[in-house]
């Protein structure tokens, strides 16, 4: 395993370090204003307009699609520091960049199982930035941590499919830029293999029966950035035969191709969250006194930062080596070392900012600093996804079997 980024690599690296101090940094505290004065808090900010034009221009887009007949054509290693680095600025960058989830996993799942009709109307206006989409798949009602519980109804009628059911969580459903859903439900339900009774489908938003009912809220956040995380219903939703993607019964197996990379990808971005964690921490530790002398003097603080960072450079290795074994052995040969880092890295990630958080006492729950933001973002992705608990589960029914 070499880790060492290739010569693709340190060029857009450079050119991504430069982009975001340039122009990210700067518009984080113009990106709020302007929210704060636009008709609806789910429009996007014009700075952020202006800043996919630009990140387009640098050719800075795209970048986490390796069909490079789609996108940038980079592996999951080389792209495992960029991702990163957006990660520093969640709210911004990875949007600025066209890499932003759920449209990332979407435009995925169309790049792969959409055919030619679905990705003309589709996955190329996705590419292009010009409208947002939602992956509509946890339910309120069911245990969504095992897809199979899911009760939303596909039902097939003539040339149709008629969709029923409540999905609650749906990421980027409030954006009024979303403009179509990918929605899993039972076309089967009754089936004999429980992984295959589900099957996709694509719902465009203006389609009569869906309400996108309210937004739900993330420790208090309504996570604008990302298009809000709505309750969505479909009341006997209409769309044609044609709008299935891939085949009858095919669902659970997209779910599962599209989870794979969208996991690692997160993992990417929250290393992103706790180096610019461990960056304010440091700030803040030089900057403020308590009893006498600098809070950089403090033994504690000491600790907070050490294990902060030696925290970071473990996670960093195996979301590298992982990246390498999907590269090299495919979604499938990697199933452990995804498991792993998405069960190691968000709860590390939590707990460096958590320390970042009591470093800048009350300035660390304010809105003044990013922190209690991050904080919630990343307490939130030990769930999505799927939970700690089910990751460890088939984590450890894997090692298990090997002795039996």
């Amino acid at each position: 395993m070499d880790f060492a980024f290739d010569a693709r690599t340190e060029e857009l690296r450079a050119k991504l370090l430069a982009f975001m101090d340039e122009y990210v940094y700067p518009a984080e505290p113009v990106a709020h204003e302007q929210r704060a004065a636009l008709s609806s808090p789910w429009r996007t900010p014009p700075v952020v307009e202006e800043l996919k034009a630009e990140a387009r221009r640098q050719g800075l887009w795209n970048l986490f699609l390796p069909d490079s007949g789609y996108g940038a054509g980079l592996t999951n290693l080389q792209y495992a520091p960029l991702a990163e680095i957006t990660g520093r600025s969640p709210q911004l960058a990875p949007t600025a960049l066209n890499c932003a989830a759920p449209d990332t996993g979407n435009m995925e799942v169309l790049a792969q199982f959409g055919d030619e009709a679905q990705r003309k109307q589709w996955l190329e206006p996705l590419l292009a930035g010009e409208i947002r989409s939602a992956f509509a798949m946890t339910e309120p009602e069911v245990a969504s941590s095992d897809a199979t519980n899911i009760t939303t109804r596909i039902e097939r009628d003539g040339d149709d499919y008629v969709v029923t059911g409540r999905k609650w969580y749906i990421s980027g459903a409030m954006n009024p830029d979303c403009r179509i859903f990918i929605v899993m439900g039972k076309t089967d339900p009754d089936g004999a293999d429980i992984r295959r009774q589900q099957s996709m489908v694509l719902v465009p938003r203006d389609t009569p029966g869906v309400e996108v009912r309210r937004a739900m809220q993330v420790y208090g956040y309504e996570d604008h950035w990302h298009g809000g995380h709505a309750e969505v219903v479909f009341d006997h939703a209409r769309v044609p035969v044609s709008n299935l993607i891939g085949e009858e019964g095919g669902g659970f197996a997209i779910a599962q191709a599209r989870l794979g990379p969208g996991r690692i990808h997160h993992c990417m971005r929250l290393i992103g969250m706790a180096e610019r964690a461990i960056e304010l921490m440091c700030r803040r530790a030089v900057s403020r006194t308590a009893f006498g002398k600098a809070l950089a003097q403090q033994g504690v603080v000491h600790t907070w930062i050490a294990d902060a960072r030696v925290a970071v450079e473990q996670l960093r290795l195996l979301v590298l080596k992982t990246a390498w074994m999907m590269d090299t052995v495919g979604n499938k040969g990697a199933h452990t070392e995804i498991q792993a880092i998405k069960i190691a890295t968000p709860r590390t990630v939590v707990d460096i900012i958590d320390k970042a958080v009591q470093l800048h006492g009350a300035g660390g729950v304010s809105q003044d600093f990013p922190l209690a933001e991050l904080w919630a973002g990343a307490r939130t992705l030990r769930l999505a996804d799927g939970p700690d608990e089910v990751h460890q589960r088939s984590l450890a029914r894997r090692e298990i079997k090997r002795y039996l």
